[in-house]
């Protein structure tokens, strides 16, 4: 067989692989991480897999609506991949319709909060993952509380980082930001998404009932909630220290990190420390 025909075969056998998994394209990123996408319907969710043998992790990036893989690495106060790879399987999404990710779907105006707490247990569930642990930044604080509240089962423990919340003297402040940011970045890139449709999904995602608090659950269900939670709090315009530490009072199985953690950069190995402590203190032998 001479070389031109076997590359053609070749080809020809990769595309039917590809052709018979629809919902799991996957690419291999720099040092062998797999770089998938999980699709149901018209949603398609790009993400990140460490694979190996460590309990799953799944990462929530921060940068509000634009939260994204990316972040992780290049805005976080440490890069969670690098840090827990060794340890825990890390899976990462980036959020739907996050105009500088890949992931994409309809802006669901009348479920915001849990057309996204869909995607990620979808893309657990895509991988088989029944049981996992969850670490959150800045708008993962809100949808770890979602994800606390649609399947208390299935997360063992988790690690809120500088969550986002409810500022009182600035409460329209996430609604603001991203109609002005956020909202015509995605219109530009998604001509079927009008500006109206974005101000009814913020309106609803940011000014609901929960908008005096940490957006997606009331403090009666923070008060309920039995699952292990470490609160890592800032004190940044969208990160408010005296929610962040409501919900540490509230919470019966909480604890809380250093303030500030962040600044001086030399605490930061601290805070580590006890992110590591408290994920290895409750996580089980098997997913």
């Amino acid at each position: 067989m001479d070389s031109k025909r076997r590359t053609l075969l070749t080809t020809g056998a990769a595309a039917a692989a590809v052709a018979a998994a629809p919902g799991a394209f996957a690419q291999t990123a720099k040092g062998g991480t797999a770089m998938p996408f999980y699709e149901k319907g018209n949603v398609r969710i790009h993400f990140e897999d460490t694979g190996g043998s460590g309990f799953p992790l799944l990462l929530i990036p921060g940068g509000g609506l634009n939260s994204t893989i990316a972040w992780n690495a290049k805005s976080a106060p440490f890069s969670p991949v690098e840090e827990f790879r060794k340890e825990y399987r890390c899976i990462t999404p980036d959020m739907r319709n996050a105009p500088s990710g890949q992931s994409s779907g309809p802006l669901e105006v009348d479920r915001p909060w849990d057309a996204h707490t869909d995607d990620q247990l979808g893309v657990m569930d895509h991988l088989g993952i029944k049981r996992f642990m969850v670490l959150g930044f800045c708008i993962g604080g809100p949808f770890i509380w979602n994800l606390l509240k649609r399947a208390p089962d299935r997360v063992v423990a988790a690690v809120l980082a500088q969550p986002s919340g409810v500022r009182k003297e600035m409460p329209t402040l996430s609604y603001d930001t991203n109609m002005k940011g956020w909202g015509p970045d995605l219109v530009k890139q998604r001509p079927d998404i009008t500006m109206e449709s974005v101000d009814r999904f913020l309106t609803r995602m940011y000014r609901g009932a929960s908008a005096d608090f940490v957006y997606t659950v009331s403090r009666d269900f923070v008060r309920s909630c039995q699952t292990p939670v470490l609160v890592m709090p800032d004190d940044s315009p969208p990160h408010p220290y005296v929610v962040a530490m409501e919900s540490v009072m509230l919470a019966p199985k909480s604890e809380v990190s250093l303030f500030p953690w962040k600044e001086p950069m030399d605490r930061i190995p601290v805070a580590l420390r006890q992110v590591r402590s408290f994920l290895k203190a409750h996580r089980p032998v098997t997913a």
